[in-house]
């Protein structure tokens, strides 16, 4: 099984080097992709110094902060070209730790998405503010009432993907761009009938660097949520299960 780590990277340079080394170094095979938006602190330089002493680090480098979204679409075509199997997102800053990764891929062997979960049994968050937990809380409430989605952790960015899955979605319509683009995604692995399953990991806030998240990126996340909830509510080409095409 080829197992296929996804890393957008935006100013981690404090992150990113012992990321990549804690990856590499699990019980499983790993390849790692780093998807640099052309971070100003240097972070694209340390992912090619990786990727030059380790033929299992990719790098793809882009023009400048293009978005969360896109970055995992570029990740996700780079990862089918190589012909992984297992195709999973986290971010650089170890709030999504890397000792983590093998249970995420373990129950993808029953599971077609599986998302590394704060809200489940087990699971928690650690060094988070009120403020931080109450907004987490509040998305995912929302996100649950307006579309209906099943795991209870829908925000959540630390994934596992079986290749047939991102395979039976056009990638290039998602609309979403950001944080948004985690709900999206959800919405259409679960729209097409595929198994989503949850494991239970603890979330640690960033300690080293500045949190991505911004008032323009919440906005944006809650008009997704209601333009997905409009389709759902008026669209009739639900698509048959996957899990009866199989």
């Amino acid at each position: 099984m080829s197992n296929v780590v996804i890393v957008p990277t935006y100013n981690e340079r404090e992150n990113i080097r012992p990321l990549v080394e804690q990856l590499l170094a699990l019980p499983i095979e790993i390849q790692v992709i780093v998807v640099d938006d052309n971070s100003p602190d240097g972070t694209g330089a340390i992912a090619d110094e990786l990727a030059a002493s380790n033929s299992h680090v990719r790098v793809i480098h882009r023009s400048g902060k293009l978005g969360l979204g896109t970055a995992y679409v570029a990740g996700f075509k780079a990862a089918l070209s190589m012909g992984a199997d297992r195709i999973l997102t986290m971010d650089a800053d170890f709030s999504h730790h890397p000792r983590y990764v093998p249970d995420l891929v373990n129950r993808s062997r029953d599971a077609d998405l599986v998302i590394g979960s704060r809200y489940v049994r087990g699971g928690g968050t650690r060094y988070c503010t009120l403020p931080r937990k109450a907004l987490s809380w509040g998305a995912n409430a929302f996100v649950k009432m307006v579309l209906w989605l099943q795991a209870m952790d829908c925000t959540a960015g630390f994934r596992c993907y079986r290749r047939e899955v991102l395979e039976s979605i056009d990638l290039d319509t998602i609309f979403s761009n950001g944080y948004s683009f985690l709900i999206e995604m959800l919405y259409r692995v679960q729209r097409r009938g595929w198994r989503v399953a949850e494991v239970p990991i603890i979330f640690e806030n960033r300690r080293h660097g500045a949190s991505k998240i911004s008032r323009q990126e919440i906005l944006r996340a809650m008009y997704t949520v209601v333009r997905l909830g409009m389709e759902r509510l008026f669209s009739s080409d639900l698509p048959p299960a996957a899990s009866q095409q199989r």
